[in-house]
């Protein structure tokens, strides 16, 4: 019988590992035993937190959600104390291995991402692309386990990147509330994802599996390709459909690391339908070119999926011709959405708003990313009007990426990166089969 994830937040969980490390030590059930994170949802902003265990003593550490970006980078100004960190020296293997092509010294006594001959690695925030310096160190880090979900698994040595916000506080702006640093999932041998798969000698598969408030937390599975079990009984890891995941070009998504590869996680867009009716599209938009411009990749720090604004007007138009056919009210559009409708012409269902469905036509027409109401529609407050919205953004003419799928249009859908078959297994809205994110079943 499985347990069910009940928690209003994800803080009962937290507070319960918490008192349990004061009075045991962490248990190891196995080398490759899934681990995971509660996902909690930051309403202010939209986008996401998990928290990990990190420092000696252990503890419960809140970051920023990225599905992308290089390294995990850490408040160490002022959230930092542990008896086990290490600076990382320049010319060590570790340091060689990051190829970061800098070091620094620190004239003020050491601590924790203050040393001297020490490697650097640039921390950049996901969502202003303001960047900072930071000294890199090791740790010591652990995340509950799947099967015993108020144990901890195996303690590992984590590498990260120390900031200082009191001089660079603008690396911290924009971030989901709350968060001391940033969870770095990216295609990247040193993203968080990467360290957490290596420490456990386990293959390189995470699904996340987004809230759609903030009063209940999603999931972050690690080390496991399923089965990801749903009240009321549901394995979704049996209904995931796949697509390739594209490799990013070099320089793509970064101000700094312009010899590595990108980190975000590129997929093959070929088309958007709307209630069937195939969208026209610019396709030299949908695809790559030798210098990073264009494409479609998955970001959790755009809270609404941004399009460049012929791919926006192309999609808004077709909407509002399939609207037709719903009775719906047009009214005007509320910033940062360019199409809304009055709330109370529009019925409910249990797929969220009864309006056209977006499909998503990927790496060929039999594979279809379905975006019903409760993942297109946003509801926006308007002079004590409750308005909804179609929630995709006008990214403008010049965007470097032509699609940037967000947080919203990912809610409640289970995603699967497959880092070892290069491929993204989702499942579409998990609504569809009476079920959320909220509903991760131990």
């Amino acid at each position: 019988m499985h347990t069910k994830l009940i928690m209003s937040s994800s803080s009962l969980l937290v507070t319960f590992l918490s008192l349990l490390l004061l009075h045991s030590s962490p248990l190891v059930i196995s080398q490759s035993a899934p681990v995971f994170s509660p996902i909690d949802k930051d309403d202010s902003t939209g986008l996401y937190t998990i928290t990990i265990y990190l420092k000696t003593l252990l503890q419960p550490s809140k970051l920023h959600l990225d599905v992308g970006s290089f390294l995990p980078w850490y408040d160490c100004a002022r959230h930092y104390k542990s008896s086990t960190y290490q600076p990382v020296i320049y010319n060590s293997s570790l340091c060689l291995d990051l190829d970061t092509k800098a070091y620094g010294n620190c004239f003020r006594p050491p601590a924790p991402g203050c040393s001297n001959d020490t490697c650097m690695f640039f921390p950049e925030n996901p969502v202003t692309r303001k960047i900072a310096t930071g000294l890199l160190l090791t740790d010591k880090f652990a995340l509950p386990i799947a099967q015993k979900q108020f144990q901890l698994g195996k303690v590992s040595q984590i590498v990260l990147s120390c900031t200082d916000p009191n001089k660079y506080s603008r690396i911290y702006r924009g971030l989901a509330k709350g968060s001391t640093g940033l969870a770095s999932l990216g295609r990247f041998n040193y993203s968080l994802s990467a360290q957490i798969s290596r420490s456990s000698s386990s293959p390189w598969i995470f699904a996340l599996c987004l809230p759609s408030s903030s009063k209940a937390p999603g999931i972050a599975l690690f080390n496991s390709p399923g089965p990801y079990n749903f009240s009321p009984g549901i394995d979704i890891s049996r209904s995931l459909t796949y697509t390739p995941l594209i490799l990013g070009p070099r320089s793509a998504d970064t101000q700094i690391f312009y010899w590595y590869k990108s980190p975000d996680y590129y997929i093959g867009l070929t088309s958007f339908k709307v209630s069937q009716r195939l969208v026209s599209l610019n396709q030299t938009l949908l695809a790559i070119d030798e210098n990073g411009m264009g494409g479609t990749k998955l970001s959790s720090s755009a809270p609404y999926t941004v399009l460049q604004t012929s791919i926006f007007n192309a999609l808004k138009d077709a909407f509002v011709k399939e609207s037709v056919r719903y009775n719906l009210t047009e009214v005007k559009p509320v910033a940062p959405f360019g199409l809304c409708y009055a709330a109370d012409k529009i019925q409910s269902t249990r797929l969220g708003p009864a309006v056209p469905t977006i499909n998503l036509v990927l790496h060929n027409s039999q594979v279809v990313w379905s975006i019903y109401g409760s993942n297109s529609m946003v509801n926006v407050p308007n002079n004590g009007v409750d308005t909804l919205c179609l929630g995709f953004v006008d990214g403008g003419l010049n965007t470097r990426t032509s699609i940037v799928i967000g947080g919203y249009q990912m809610k409640d859908t289970l995603l699967q990166f497959d880092l070892v078959r290069d491929r993204l297994g989702f499942s579409s809205s998990l609504l569809v089969q009476s079920t959320n994110c909220a509903n991760f079943s131990f």
